[in-house]
């Protein structure tokens, strides 16, 4: 076995049952939590490292060889996103120390967050499609408790919302799963993706069929349009910490499948498939930010540009050029970053003020000069504005849609990005601007033990990241067109899994 493809998987599942056996004690969930974190997060850059510089690697379980056996599998693809669950991980667990509760920690907080983080790594690594079903059920369960944690009456209208909607997505999935096993007899990726390019001809429309399906409960999942409405609903009702760990992960584990679906199984109506994830991306990014401009609630808003940037990765991936699709990777990386600190400054203005509506904030840039910096880099990281990492992503992604000759999608991406900063501003001119209102409400008690900079330092470090990608963005490309290419090419995928004869 690989020892490096199997401990993003078996870490966040060591350090939730340590959590458990310390139940009682508080302050070791706490540690556990932020050492936990800790080390998937180097798991992730060891990954990374290995995977760059080896190939795609793969292990299988119980010397069960593929198809038939359960395989791990790590391409660049996988590691970034793997990556990725790290940074965020740890990040919002050491916001945590100074953010959350002792009731909801109490109440299973950090055993929950690594069951969250086992189900998003272990959807990100897995080689065969039941056990992305899987992965996919037990971050569901995590993110369902960590939503309800509290039990406050918002929180259980949108969880109602949350898992209804993905209730609805797990069942269209496992339905998928069993007609592509009815019809081929088989579940790993790659060699349905072989079985699938050598189907008959009479089959075309029921592979389609079959396509069709996993890209409705891949969409539901990650909030593309029509059925986003469960996002906005949801994550601005549990404590900030979950907000901005669900903003930074859950939504992009949808992202991951439709781009490793629609790049390695199902590659044969690519003119159907490509039509409908280009203009529902576009459609997504549209109702996304017009929602974000029609609110005023700072982490509803936020909820609702999550929304529209999902239609960015998506658009990215139907456009299916590696310069298109590497734009996308950048762009969920950027994404993730941004979104996540920029909620995590929601946490600290509700800190500081006691609510989260623009109406009743205010004062922030004289009060807090420093959160207002970091506020605007995030804020304009966001909206597109250079030398940031989101002006990166939004210009490859770009060029990728100009090469393409896609005139009127690439108009639409643009006025999107000018909705964002008009959206971006409205924040900035009610939280951080305007006088404080004389009738604004109390801040919230303080628990002992909870001081405020460790509430900046994953703020820092996030908008540092997203300072760096755009400074250093020739390397960033570079990783991401690796990845876009063995995504183009998916024999890479197929050889590492079944052999160079397949």
């Amino acid at each position: 076995m690989r020892p490096e493809i199997a401990l993003p998987i078996l870490i966040p599942l060591f350090f939730g049952a340590l959590s458990l056996a310390v139940w009682r004690s508080r302050l070791a969930q706490r540690w556990l939590a932020v050492i936990g974190t800790g080390a998937l997060l180097a798991s992730g850059i060891w990954l990374l490292f290995a995977t760059l510089n080896q190939g795609p690697l793969v292990t299988t379980l119980g010397d069960w060889q593929a198809p038939f056996g359960i395989v791990l599998v790590s391409d660049l693809l996988g590691a970034i996103m793997v990556l990725l669950a790290g940074l965020m991980a740890f990040s919002a667990a050491v916001y945590s120390l100074a953010a959350m509760g002792e009731g909801h920690e109490r109440f299973g907080y950090y055993p929950l967050l690594h069951m969250l983080l086992a189900g998003v790594c272990g959807a990100f690594l897995t080689g065969d499609i039941f056990n992305l079903f899987v992965w996919f059920e037990v971050l569901l369960i995590a993110s369902f408790a960590l939503l309800i944690l509290g039990g406050e009456r918002a929180q259980m209208e949108g969880a109602i919302k949350y898992v209804t909607i993905n209730l609805i997505s797990s069942a269209v999935l496992l339905t998928a799963i069993g007609l592509v096993y009815g019809l081929v007899g088989s579940l790993n990726m790659a060699d349905l993706a072989v079985k699938f390019a050598d189907a008959d001809a009479e089959h075309t429309g029921l592979i389609t069929v079959i396509a069709m399906l996993f890209m409705i409960s891949f969409g539901i999942k990650a909030a593309a349009f029509p059925l986003f409405f469960w996002l906005p609903a949801s994550y601005h009702t549990p404590p900030v910490a979950v907000s901005a760990l669900f903003a930074g992960l859950l939504t992009k584990v949808g992202v991951y499948a439709l781009y490793r679906f629609f790049t390695l199984i199902f590659t044969q109506d690519a003119e159907l498939i490509q039509t409908i994830l280009i203009w529902g991306g576009t459609i997504t990014m549209v109702v996304g930010v017009l929602g974000a401009a029609a609110h005023f609630e700072f982490r509803r808003i936020l909820a609702f540009h999550s929304v529209s940037q999902i239609g960015y990765m998506i658009l990215a991936l139907g456009l299916m050029s590696p310069l298109a699709i590497a734009g996308g990777l950048i762009y969920t990386f950027h994404h993730s970053v941004v979104k996540t600190n920029l909620f995590f400054v929601s946490g600290v203005s509700y800190r500081l003020r006691g609510t989260h509506e623009l109406k009743e904030l205010g004062g922030l840039y004289r009060a807090a000069p420093w959160l207002s910096l970091l506020f605007l880099i995030s804020a304009l990281s966001l909206a597109g504005i250079p030398p940031l990492s989101g002006f990166f992503a939004k210009f490859v992604l770009v060029r990728g849609a100009l090469d393409l000759q896609f005139w009127v999608v690439t108009g639409i991406a643009l006025a999107v990005g000018l909705l964002t900063l008009f959206s971006m501003t409205k924040i900035w001119a009610e939280a951080f601007w305007k006088a404080a209102p004389e009738n604004a409400p109390t801040p919230p008690p303080v628990e002992p033990g909870q001081p405020l900079y460790l509430m900046y330092l994953p703020i820092i470090g996030l908008a540092a990241i997203a300072v760096l990608m755009g400074i250093f963005g020739e390397a960033v490309f570079e990783l991401a067109m690796l990845a876009a290419e063995q995504l183009e090419d998916s024999r890479i995928y197929i050889e590492a899994v079944l052999g160079e004869n397949p």
